[in-house]
């Protein structure tokens, strides 16, 4: 089976972080008999147009100076922070659909779009070129869906479109299959992609994907060097270490965290670790000392494979308090918590987005509303009180892991989707 990839973001060099758990997936399909090719943008007029042996087919949008519309950081928050890169829109249209007309040299079996809205419109050139053959897989992040519904809801017609065009549809979790069913999806096929990277082929000190998250490093994953016992039994400890690995932006929800400490500290002797940097950094920091917390909440900012691992083997437990952002962005699935869980960790994170695809409530963490910094406190408390409880949970959420979330499963689920597009196709041209 031969499968063209069209996406946004494809390393521009060998060691280029970008989208690593979408290089893990086309890895792992070569590996199991898949050819595999990409088309991606061009970035400042160049890029990779091989990557681990894999083709990439660069294509073209603007002078060589301004094509920074992606890589860098997601063209929504691109958009919103910078207004002007919409005037970009129209070129990239125009040269992705002549990067797509081109690519039908590869005479795909199945065009797969990440992120359709635009890619939608490259992925049916690319399928008409091949007289129809080829079937067309879309799948979907999150933060596309809820970015059209609540900020630009003239392009609503366009995504019905991509869904309705396309042979087989993915959700990277059960929240944005529901967002998508709700525009006429049906059959949704729910792979967590990023997962794959997240939980697989690890040594006890292996650097995990937290760097993706934008802390610098990953957390360890040989459960032999898990900190399960020492982490929850915390018997030779006078506190209980609360750590967050990831971004700082406004969605990851930190500042609902150090509202929940401000309120344990009298209750609870606490201490917290915040790993990560990012544009809300400065916000932080200033709620920090608002709040009076310098004295229990460190920012470490931005770290290396050897701290993270420290850090999460000195952590107690591990908090994801995301929230939904301005722009109706959230958590798509919060694979930070399959490193923690990994690591030994109990794990709390918010009822939003995919995080209770990972954190079921009851069974593999504790789930909280967001935006509640006195549920998330109490929670803590809970971690804190009940250490078998905790082990309990961290046990169920490394057998969930195991089911749903490796590298395996992930390909395993990708090849039947793709499966099921070429039938599909197949029976809609007989």
């Amino acid at each position: 089976m031969k499968v063209l990839h069209v996406v946004t973001a494809f390393p521009r060099h060998d060691d280029d972080v970008i989208t690593p758990w979408l290089g893990r997936v086309l890895l792992g399909l070569r590996a199991a008999g898949i050819d595999a090719q990409v088309l991606a943008p061009a970035y400042a007029g160049a890029g990779a147009t091989e990557w681990r042996g894999i083709p990439v087919h660069r294509f073209r949008y603007a002078p060589a100076r301004l094509e920074t519309l992606t890589h860098d950081e997601t063209v929504p928050d691109r958009l919103r922070a910078r207004p002007w890169y919409a005037s970009l829109l129209p070129g990239y249209i125009v040269g992705g659909a002549i990067g797509a007309f081109r690519a039908r040299r590869f005479e795909p079996d199945v065009v797969h779009v990440h992120w359709p809205v635009p890619h939608a419109v490259f992925g049916a050139i690319c399928r008409a070129a091949t007289d129809g053959s080829a079937a067309l897989v879309c799948s979907y992040y999150s933060v596309e869906v809820r970015w059209i519904e609540r900020r630009m809801r003239w392009v609503l017609p366009f995504l019905r479109w991509s869904i309705g065009a396309a042979d087989a549809v993915t959700a990277i979790s059960s929240s944005t299959a529901r967002a998508i069913e709700g525009h006429g999806a049906s059959n949704v096929h729910v792979i967590p992609f990023a997962a794959g990277l997240a939980v697989d082929d690890a040594g006890p000190d292996t650097p995990r994907a937290g760097g993706a998250e934008g802390a610098g490093a990953q957390a360890p994953d040989d459960p032999t060097s898990r900190p399960s016992e020492a982490a929850i039994e915390r018997g030779d400890r006078a506190c209980t270490r609360v750590l967050f690995v990831g971004r700082l932006v406004q969605r990851k929800g930190v500042d609902v965290l150090l509202h929940a400490l401000r309120r344990l500290r009298h209750r609870l002797d606490v201490r917290a670790d915040i790993v990560g940097d990012g544009a809300w950094a400065p916000r932080i920091r200033e709620t920090i000392r608002s709040l009076e917390l310098d004295d229990i909440v460190a920012m470490r900012g931005r770290v290396g494979a050897a701290e993270l691992v420290q850090a999460y083997r000195a952590a107690d437990l591990f908090v994801l308090p995301a929230v939904v952002d301005d722009k109706g962005d959230t958590e798509g699935l919060g694979v930070v918590l399959l490193e923690a869980l990994r690591a030994g960790l109990p794990v709390i994170g918010s009822e939003v987005g995919g995080i209770p695809d990972i954190v079921v409530d009851g069974e593999t963490g504790w789930l909280v509303p967001p935006d509640r910094p006195d549920l998330l406190a109490k929670a803590i408390e809970d971690v804190s009180a009940n250490p078998a409880e905790a082990r309990r949970r961290v046990a169920a959420g490394n057998a969930l892991i195991e089911r749903t979330f490796t590298l395996d499963s992930v390909l395993a689920s990708l090849r039947s989707c793709y499966d099921d597009a070429v039938r599909l196709r197949r029976e809609s041209r007989s």
